[in-house]
């Protein structure tokens, strides 16, 4: 099964929205990016040694959409941000997956923290944990895929819209848009449709993941249905099925790194924020000890990678 077409919601007064569509009950809606915030943007990146170093409030410097909101009681505030990157990262020994910590940071200095706190049953031992934009779970998020957790801190559950717009002045280019935890690169969408040449067509890059064919396990502790993608493990990779491996991302020629790096991208389905890292992912990003790789835990058999066939400038140091 491949993965659900995108539809257009359209919003009274504002531009056409691109939403994800699933086979369940669920619609994504979001909240309007009206608002701008009084608390001033800070964000300061700089290279020291072998790290790249991010400090900043975690204010967006883009409009946002109201909060608290029905579906987020949370007021955003500023944070104190300091995060460090490899300047030169390297491939870790196998692809360390995502858990329950940020993936990386935006040239602005707000989080790609894709994850969600919500679980059928709300147990979170469950493996069934809801995906923030699959509508299933109403989380109050704004048109840049985003919200506020409850200390304040606004982050990206993905493509930031707005931030997008400005940084790729509303036109089909690479662009980049932060740095992941491990230290490669982040890219909104688009790439060259030949990776390797920097003068081919420059086209959306797709994903390789896509919604298991099928129903969900029959037990008391399992939802009932079809998989939909109201779930993360609805999902499974399949390799060669898109542009991306099953980190997100690909080796290639970018205006940044003209003789090639490895980059993730961020993608208009799932993942939307990528979900595995294939290098080291730096310690300052950690909120527990959360992070495992894929062989050290017989769990990880239900991640979505184990499929079937497997505008303004910003501070930027290259």
């Amino acid at each position: 099964m491949t993965l659900p077409k995108a539809f257009y919601l359209f919003t009274s007064g504002f531009l056409p929205l691109t939403v994800l569509a699933h086979s369940s009950e669920f619609h994504l809606s979001l909240v309007p990016t009206r608002q701008t915030l009084e608390i001033a943007p800070q964000c300061e990146i700089k290279i020291e040694g072998y790290k790249r170093i991010i400090k900043s409030n975690g204010i967006p410097d883009h409009k946002v959409g109201r909060f608290p909101n029905r579906g987020n009681p949370n007021g955003i505030k500023a944070q104190n941000y300091h995060y460090e990157v490899a300047l030169k990262p390297q491939f870790a020994r196998e692809a360390v997956v995502l858990v329950r910590q940020p993936f990386g940071i935006a040239l602005n200095g707000v989080l790609f923290d894709p994850g969600t706190a919500e679980f059928f049953q709300r147990d979170r031992s469950s493996k069934w944990n809801y995906e923030a934009l699959s509508g299933a779970v109403k989380l109050g998020l704004d048109q840049n895929h985003a919200h506020v957790q409850p200390n304040g801190a606004y982050h990206y559950h993905g493509l930031p819209s707005k931030l997008f717009e400005m940084l790729s002045g509303g036109e089909q280019v690479m662009t980049l848009i932060g740095w992941a935890a491990d230290g490669f690169p982040i890219y909104g969408l688009y790439g060259t449709k030949d990776p390797l040449d920097a003068g081919s067509e420059i086209v959306e890059l797709k994903s390789s993941y896509q919604i298991k064919a099928g129903s969900r396990p029959t037990s008391s502790d399992s939802p009932e249905g079809d998989y939909d993608g109201t779930f993360t493990i609805d999902y499974e990779y399949v390799a060669s099925s898109g542009d991306l491996d099953e980190c997100g991302g690909r080796f290639g020629v970018t205006p940044e790194f003209t003789e090639g790096t490895y980059y993730y991208v961020l993608t208009e389905d799932y993942p939307f924020i990528p979900r595995m890292f294939k290098g080291e992912p730096d310690p300052s990003f950690e909120r527990r000890r959360h992070r495992r790789r894929l062989s050290e835990n017989s769990d990880d058999q239900d991640h979505p990678n184990r499929g079937s066939s497997r505008g303004p400038t910003y501070p930027r140091s290259f």
